[in-house]
């Protein structure tokens, strides 16, 4: 799955459930720029957004999403 930093590149995600675990703040995936293939890296949930744009639902980023 691609995600983009809020910055703007492109983040091909590793660890699907990381990124849908809300218990964890960080996911493990590789940048999307450049000719060679990136080494993979801890991306924080909270800087990445949707390639539209759009945030990531809270359910994957709040463990107490519900208690609002």
């Amino acid at each position: 799955m691609f995600l983009k930093q809020k910055k703007g590149h492109l983040i091909e995600v590793l660890s699907l459930n990381d990124l849908i675990s809300p218990t964890h703040a960080e996911v493990v995936g590789r940048l999307h720029f450049g000719e060679e293939m990136q080494d993979p890296e801890k991306f924080t949930k909270a800087d990445l957004v949707f390639p539209s744009g759009e945030a990531l639902p809270q359910c994957w980023l709040d463990v107490h999403y519900r208690d609002h």
